[in-house]
Order: structure tokens, then C-alpha cells, then sequence
């Protein structure tokens, strides 16, 4: 069997789909667990990630390989080769072996690929490009002042830890996609208040740069007393007050005093969209939306997870017959493949 080099993990689980494989994939070992079986047989439980995807494999006590396993740095960027098969289970992997990545590898896989960086790079200019097109100055300076203040930790936190836009740089491509699903929104409905919409869209999932934040040389989803504690909806709020309060200055109170709708009733909207997004008590959401802005939003953040919901299926879920793929967890049912978009031509 020749050996492949995989350029992603998700690369590999499509190859494994059609059979074993032999080859190498570069990804970083985000966990490294020692677990028992039920019927108390050791093993290690290695979780390898890149900038899309996951995976983890099982390596037994007994097996040849384990001591290298067990070598390997957790955190470490590394080329891990190995003959590679998918059952029930998820990923085995057999013969395993690894290298550290050079310098050059390592930066090729943090920036995950040219369309993945092309396209998260496209997506904060949206952003920048949405707020710079706000016309209220509350709303302006609080949005600007979010992106000023933690453009960093914004960029490389993931959107969630598996249902939607689970990977680094998620958060950006996802709010990216609300904006845009919004703006439509709003442009059919001209009544609606685009401005507030556009910056419940920007705020809404912020707090997930502390509920699934990534390290700012990793890949792994963290874990933090704050997420953990309060929910990112919870801290959302608190980091829309905290830039309000720096925002409102004594000459800004001043100059604002006279605006319509008034400065207090901005945030308490901003505020309401974001805990309401959720659209139900029973996903979290502390109230139900209760104006047009917040309902929209709603709409628009459902819209591109579950978009993203699909997308994911159609690379990654099983293959059920050429057109259908086993349906992914948040969607209702299987995923069928989308009629093409007619291009005005026939086929050849």
C-alpha cells in the first residue's frame, strides 16, 4: 500500500471512508488520556486536531506502538502516520509512528490553508465593513471599540464545540454570517432597525472568546472559570456594559444627550438581543424575543449554523446512498444533496 500524505484530517476520513489507508496527516495533539475499558483493559486516548477538524484514536496498552504514543508531547505539532481505518467507533489508526513539524509545517497548519485563511481573513472585513457602515454613533463606538479591544482572542476562538463552526477562527466566520444573513434581512424589511440588528449580530456570541476560546498557538477549544460559571450569553452582556461604560465618557454623554432614541434605551436593546438570541427558554435564553430587531436576529444566527450544519454533513457525515448523508447533530434529519443552482445551459 503507498503511502499519502493527507493535507487535513478531514481529507483522511473521506479517504478512510472508501477503505484502509496508509499515510500522514499534520496535526497537533490537543489531549493525551489514559482511560480504561469496562472491563478495566488500559489504553491511550490521543486527540489530534487541525484547523477544521478532529479526531481521536485509541491506542491499546499492548500495542507495539504505544511507548511512542505515550512519547508524544500533548500540545505538540507533529506528522502522524500510521495505517489508517474508519469503523463505528470513529477513527483506528495501526502502526502508528510521528515526527515533530518543522517551523515552516507548523506555521502552515496553524493557518489552516489558503481557503480557510482567505476565507476567515474575508470575514473580518465584513465585519469591519458592517459596523463602518452603522449610522448610529452609540452603536459606531461600542462595535469599534469590540474589535479594537480584543481583535486577537476574536479571530482565533472557535463559534462552539460541536455543532457548528467548532474550530478556530470559527466565531469570526459565524458572526461574519449572521451580519450578512441580517443585512438581507433587514434590506426586505426596511422598518427594522439595521443598525441595532447588525451590532446584536456582532455581539451576541462574543462571550465565546471565553467559553471556547483558543490558545493563541493551538487548536484545542479551552475551557474557563468565567464560560463555565456564567454561559457565553451572560458574558456577552457583561463585555457589551464594560465597553459602554468606556465608551460614554463625560463629552460623549453630552453629545449624545440630545439623540433620538435615547443613549440608555440603546444598550437596554443591544442588551436584549443578545439575551434573547437563543430564541427559546429552553435553549438558554433567559427571555423570548420581544421586538422585530431581536427576532430577526434570532432568525439570522439559526440560518447560518444550521447552513453550516449542512455544509458539514455533506464533507464529513457518512454516505447513506450518492445523494444522502447521515444527518448531523442539530439538523432534523439527513442531509440530501441540494438541487444545483440552474446555469442556463445543458449538460454535455
Amino acid at each position: 500500500m503507498q503511502s499519502v500524505h493527507y493535507d487535513s484530517v478531514i481529507q483522511l476520513k473521506n479517504a478512510t471512508a472508501e477503505g484502509e489507508t496508509q499515510g500522514d496527516v499534520f496535526v497537533q495533539l490537543t489531549q493525551k488520556l489514559t482511560r480504561t475499558t469496562k472491563t478495566g483493559t488500559p489504553y491511550l486516548e490521543l486527540a489530534l486536531a487541525d484547523a477544521a477538524d478532529n479526531m481521536v484514536i485509541k491506542v491499546w496498552d499492548n500495542a507495539p506502538w504505544n511507548a511512542a504514543c505515550r512519547a508524544m508531547p500533548e500540545g505538540a505539532f507533529v506528522a502522524v502516520t500510521a495505517d489508517w481505518t474508519c469503523n463505528q467507533y470513529g477513527m483506528d489508526a495501526k502502526n502508528v509512528d510521528y515526527r515533530p513539524l518543522t517551523p515552516d509545517e507548523e506555521e502552515v497548519l496553524l493557518s489552516g490553508g489558503a481557503e480557510m485563511r482567505a476565507a476567515q481573513e474575508q470575514a473580518w472585513e465584513d465585519i469591519i465593513s458592517y459596523i463602518n457602515s452603522m449610522h448610529d454613533p452609540r452603536l459606531l463606538a461600542l462595535c469599534r471599540a469590540l474589535t479594537e479591544a480584543h481583535e486577537s482572542r476574536f479571530r482565533r476562538a472557535a463559534a462552539a464545540r460541536g455543532m457548528h463552526h467548532a474550530r478556530r477562527g470559527g466565531l469570526v466566520e459565524h458572526t461574519a454570517g449572521v451580519m450578512r444573513a441580517a443585512d438581507a434581512i433587514c434590506k426586505a424589511y426596511p422598518h427594522v432597525n439595521r443598525d441595532l440588528v447588525l451590532a446584536g449580530a456582532l455581539f451576541h456570541d462574543c462571550g465565546k472568546m471565553w467559553e471556547t476560546g483558543c490558545a493563541e498557538q493551538g487548536f484545542a477549544v479551552e475551557y474557563s472559570d468565567m464560560g463555565e460559571l456564567l454561559g457565553h450569553i451572560s458574558v456577552s452582556i457583561e463585555v457589551v456594559n464594560k465597553l459602554w461604560q468606556g465608551i460614554c465618557t463625560t463629552e460623549q454623554r453630552a453629545e449624545w444627550k440630545a439623540l433620538t432614541p435615547a443613549t440608555e434605551q440603546v444598550r437596554l436593546h443591544v442588551l436584549h438581543l443578545i439575551a434573547s438570541h437563543h430564541g427559546v427558554l429552553e435553549y438558554g435564553s433567559p427571555v423570548v424575543p420581544k421586538t422585530p430587531e431581536a427576532l430577526v436576529l434570532h432568525h439570522a444566527d439559526n440560518i447560518d449554523a444550521k447552513l453550516e450544519m449542512f455544509r458539514a454533513a455533506y464533507e464529513t457525515s457518512e454516505a447513506l446512498t450518492p445523494t444522502i448523508r447521515r444527518k448531523k447533530f442539530g439538523l432534523e434529519g439527513n442531509a440530501v444533496a441540494p438541487l444545483p443552482i440552474f446555469n442556463g445551459g445543458s449538460e454535455a
